[in-house]
């Protein structure tokens, strides 16, 4: 049975592109636009991993992650953050919120795929 993934970004390309390598890999993908849908999405599915933009409408990243660490489905579920910022203090705020991973944007495919198979194998 294939993984699936949960992707959250408000840029349809960057939805575009993680779809895309992540279906070749074999995952499902649920698609989100920002954190808000991210939100709803994860109340209808059950992804073994999920990746997360920071900066979003509506609900941010870090807005995001702290809702899904409440919820009980989703507490333990891997979150990897796939953004532009790279400030070392944004990452220590994702892993306080409880991020597990964080990818630099741009990135490249192999790096997010791997990235992905490292914290759900």
């Amino acid at each position: 049975m294939a993984k699936t993934v949960l992707a959250i970004d408000d840029s349809l390309t960057i939805r575009e592109l993680v779809c895309f390598v992540l279906v070749n890999a074999g995952y499902e993908v649920v698609l989100a636009e920002d954190g808000q849908d991210g939100i709803e999405r994860l109340a209808q599915c059950a992804p073994d991993v999920i990746v997360t933009d920071i900066n979003m409408p509506r609900l941010d990243g870090f807005g995001f992650i702290q809702k899904a660490r409440a919820r009980e489905q989703s507490r333990a579920t891997p979150i990897l953050v796939l953004t532009t910022e790279s400030d070392a203090a944004k990452k220590a705020r994702a892993r306080e919120a409880g991020a597990t991973g964080w990818i630099v944007k741009p990135f490249n495919p192999t790096q997010l795929l791997e990235a992905v198979q490292r914290v759900a194998p």
